[in-house]
């Protein structure tokens, strides 16, 4: 079929299949069409229908962001922003993100308000983990994104009652419903006529979850050949709680259930038994985990915004620890992601070669891509899926152009991105996702946001208004 050519590309990060790794080529042509990619570098000698000047173009492969939570947190702006329990750890987990959510008739504006920023700062491949709602299918399809559907699933829910401690209200079935239903949602993405969905086991939370039901889920994962994630080591609450129950840290008791092994990613893995805020000294959780084969989702500005961060994600990567970044929060920036992943570890370790530009750019992308067990994204080599972005090296915030990767992470971000593919198809056109109505979904997300200011007080144990609960930056007169 005929191509489109991105002719005399200024950069291309291209695939270097000998070194398993990326490489710049300068000033070629980038040729692919809904089948794959046809050509990377030189000049494409074939039928084109579609030509694209490359002479002020970045041409990259496009973002595999791993971890993820559309449904909901597009909403939290303004909210969590500055916000954690003061007695559970400084999260926001327990005491606030329950009562503060999206209702079923925002639901789709706020996923749709996110995808479009995923998009837009050049994702092509996403983790969508939310509880599983009608028409997510088709909206996750109609964005574009090439989408790994992860309905989640729990054998018990948290909140608390005192803002002191978190409270288990255990299903009376383990959760199995809730799972059947979850492997059904993720049967009929991979059903789905797009082609572009397939899915993910993951039950919730470590805590949340019954043993039987992570043992379970995990089996169920590598029979179906699924890739498999659950949130573990993430806040204090959560490992106090499991050393309380288990006499074990959250990684030890995954492992004696028999799911830290390679197919599992662990949702955050921060906090390990030597991190500062835990005091567990006799357990080598960082060893077992480099042991284990079982990767990491990196999500750095949702924690930084509690005063925490991980001790290091360079020391992750540099341990051979598979690491791949997500969003977890917004903004659903993946390139702010990658730069705030890079300060934080750099920061930690108050050493700048503790973690280099390359390690969390290979993380968002080839390493995205081997964690979701895929070798046909996250690269720009001929047979690869046509998952690529193109970013403006004219844009006032990437000039002067030395290195196009560090103008782009530390300085533009989403600003330059121009253009995005997904299966060669144009889901970003001059920085706009024309399929979203992004207009009309962010109107319907502010009502939605106003609904749960109103709803706040009545599901607040503390019988707390939102904004005493969350106030204002500065008191509102009038």
């Amino acid at each position: 079929m005929p191509a489109t050519v991105i002719r005399n590309a200024a950069w291309i990060v291209a695939y270097d299949a000998e070194g398993d790794c990326h490489t710049y080529l300068k000033d070629g042509d980038v040729a692919f069409d809904e089948t794959g990619i046809l050509q990377v570098g030189g000049t494409y000698a074939g039928e084109a229908a579609t030509e694209i000047d490359g002479r002020d173009r970045l041409v990259s492969p496009g973002l595999v962001n791993i971890h993820s939570h559309p449904s909901s947190e597009a909403m939290n702006k303004g909210f969590l922003d500055e916000l954690g329990s003061k007695r559970l750890g400084m999260s926001s987990l327990y005491e606030f993100m329950p009562l503060f959510r999206c209702d079923d008739e925002g639901r789709e504006a706020c996923v749709n308000v996110t995808y479009s920023e995923l998009l837009k700062s050049g994702v092509t491949t996403l983790v969508d983990l939310s509880v599983a709602w009608d028409g997510w299918i088709d909206a996750f399809a109609n964005s574009g994104l090439r989408g790994i559907v992860s309905p989640m699933y729990r054998s018990a829910s948290w909140g608390t009652k005192t803002g002191r401690f978190v409270e288990y209200d255990w299903s009376e079935d383990g959760g199995r419903a809730a799972m059947e239903q979850a492997v059904a949602t993720v049967e009929a993405a991979i059903a789905h006529p797009s082609g572009r969905l397939s899915g993910m086991i993951s039950p919730s939370q470590i805590d949340t979850c019954t043993p039987d039901l992570i043992r379970d889920s995990f089996a169920l994962a590598q029979e179906k050949g699924l890739p498999f994630q659950i949130h573990a080591a993430q806040s204090v609450v959560e490992f106090n709680e499991i050393t309380r129950r288990h006499g074990v840290t959250p990684l030890e008791w995954l492992d004696s259930l028999g799911v830290l092994k390679p197919g599992a990613i662990i949702g955050h893995g921060i906090f390990l038994n030597d991190y500062g805020h835990v005091f567990w000294p006799e357990a080598d959780d960082f060893g077992l985990l480099q042991r284990s084969g079982a990767a990491v989702a990196h999500c750095p500005t949702v924690f930084q915004r509690r005063g925490i961060t991980m001790n290091t994600v360079g020391r992750y990567i540099r341990g051979g620890i598979p690491v791949g970044i997500g969003t977890d929060t917004y903004p659903h920036n993946m390139l702010e992601e990658l730069r705030t992943a890079l300060y934080l570890s750099r920061v930690i370790s108050r050493n700048p070669y503790d973690i280099r530009t390359s390690d969390i750019f290979d993380a968002a992308t080839l390493g995205g891509a081997k964690i979701l067990g895929r070798d046909d994204i996250g690269r720009l080599a001929v047979g690869a899926k046509a998952d690529l972005f193109l970013a403006d090296l004219k844009d006032p915030q990437m000039m002067p152009v030395r290195d196009p990767l560090r103008s782009l992470i530390y300085v533009a971000a989403e600003r330059a991105v121009r253009d995005v593919f997904v299966d060669g198809a144009h889901v970003v056109q001059d920085g706009e996702t024309p399929q979203i109505d992004l207009a009309s979904a962010l109107e319907r997300l502010e009502a939605a946001q106003r609904r749960a200011e109103a709803a706040f007080q009545g599901l607040d144990y503390a019988d707390r208004r939102h904004d005493e609960a969350s106030p204002y930056t500065y008191a509102k007169k009038g």
